[in-house]
């Protein structure tokens, strides 16, 4: 007889062993029923799926109740665990589960799952450092994949801005790659792993090969069929695609998100967000910022090559790697695309283009030559940057061209990319130090 039809004979009395692996089993489909769900139903049910796992858990708990019934001796704290960890299925908060968890643990410290559900019950209901202490618990036990992933991403919640923070994002890197290493395949490890290497490149130096780093264990998460279905894991890689200008990718990725939950507002509101800054940038560029005639041709004719360049003027340029460069000047439409060395362009800004919620800085500019182009700041402090009619010179300016087709939306437009605005010369002027800042982005996962 199979161990689930033991369960269903009302005649048969089962012994302790067996009831708990029939309980452990049942559980365990209810898990696979959730974390399946994208793979064995089409998008278009996506938006019953909440629903459908509380008709699962329903059954489960029924189900659970029944083998309890056939079995006199059964190990309460493992049973409570079975009982909380199936209540803790939903994304929501389930006060029955923390409850139910926090008995299972007092009976039996050293259930370690029982920690992980727990800790993740803290999680849902806000209370990081309740968490935190709950994934550390079941650490002292045993060193465990989940447990080690979850601490993770509860560190980068936690500290104070500054040393604090950075060195949580430290350990939290470190984490990830110990719950990567104990399991080379599982794809929910490399996922968080990713998202601690995109917190470590904002946390410190912005290191392109962190970065890379990042993009490389996305790529290892997607290779887990179950991971591939995550809405987290194309979100994350989204805004990482986001941030490098790779507007393709990043509608692509917060599109799956949001096919694979409809629930889930976050990447459709970042979705709509984008596409509105792309077709901003587009419409303001090819009507170079959108100025009257009179007017546009004031700020053309206001470009004076030799006094704009300020300090660039004499063909000499300190590169961030602190390497002397040569310049000379180059006009924006003969700029070749990626980075155009020992070439340095000047225009006047004809707009900005305001957006909330955006790590960079963009506004539009024209030559001599009438030609217009968008430019996006990072590291900027805020308050700062340019106004209509300042002139600005940009060495070894990065040249993107943009060039996107979405639905019925086209967004066409060249764009100069600007690490740093201590390269900036302004109204003939460097910008000094003071106009620098530490970006930070906030990337929101659904579980982080």
């Amino acid at each position: 007889m199979e161990a689930a039809e033991a369960a269903d004979d009302p005649c048969r009395n089962l012994g302790t062993d067996e009831a708990l692996k029939l309980a452990e089993e049942a559980v365990e489909r209810l898990y696979s029923f959730r974390d399946r769900y994208y793979i064995e139903h089409d998008a278009a049910e996506a938006t019953h799926k909440e629903e459908d796992i509380a008709k699962q858990l329903e059954v489960t708990l029924n189900y659970m109740k029944d083998v309890k019934y056939k079995c006199e001796v059964l190990p309460k704290a493992e049973m409570l665990f079975l009982e909380g960890k199936a209540l803790n299925v939903t994304s929501g908060y389930s006060a029955e589960a923390q409850e139910v968890l926090s008995r299972a643990t007092k009976l039996n410290p050293k259930l370690v799952e029982a920690w992980n559900q727990l800790g993740e019950c803290y999680w849902k209901h806000g209370d990081m450092q309740g968490a935190h202490d709950c994934f550390t618990g079941a650490l002292s036990h045993k060193e465990q994949k989940g447990s080690l992933r979850s601490l993770s991403m509860v560190l980068r919640q936690l500290g104070k801005p500054g040393n604090e923070h950075l060195q949580n994002i430290k350990e939290s890197v470190s984490l990830a790659r110990k719950a990567v290493q104990l399991d080379l395949s599982d794809g929910k490890s490399w996922s968080i792993l990713g998202n601690a290497y995109f917190s470590l490149f904002f946390a410190t130096n912005q290191d392109p090969k962190v970065l890379k780093q990042c993009l490389q264990a996305y790529a290892q998460a997607e290779k887990d069929s179950l991971e591939d279905c995550s809405p987290d894991l194309h979100y994350s890689r989204a805004m990482v695609h986001q941030y490098e200008e790779n507007y393709s990718l990043s509608i692509a990725g917060f599109c799956r998100a949001q096919a694979l939950d409809p629930f889930w507002n976050e990447p459709t509101n970042k979705l709509c967000e984008l596409l509105e800054y792309l077709g901003k940038v587009s419409d303001l560029v090819e009507n170079k910022g959108r100025l009257k005639g009179k007017k546009l041709q004031q700020i053309i004719k206001g470009v004076n090559i030799e006094k704009d360049l300020g300090p660039y003027s004499g063909g000499c340029y300190t590169s961030p790697t602190g390497h002397a460069l040569k310049l000379s000047h180059a006009p924006l439409a003969l700029l070749a695309e990626g980075r155009n060395v020992q070439r340095v362009i000047v225009g006047r800004v004809v707009c900005s283009v305001a957006m909330r919620n955006f790590v960079s800085f963009t506004f539009c500019m024209v030559d001599s030559d009438g030609f217009c182009v968008s430019v996006t700041v990072y590291n900027l402090a805020s308050g700062q940057g340019v106004i209509i009619g300042d002139s600005v010179a940009i060495p070894e300016p990065f040249l993107e061209r943009v060039d996107i087709q979405h639905k019925e939306q086209k967004f066409l437009f060249n764009n100069i990319r600007v690490a740093s605005p201590v390269v900036l010369v302004v109204n003939g002027r460097k910008w000094s130090k003071e106009k620098l800042a530490t970006p930070s982005l906030s990337v929101n996962p659904l579980y982080e």
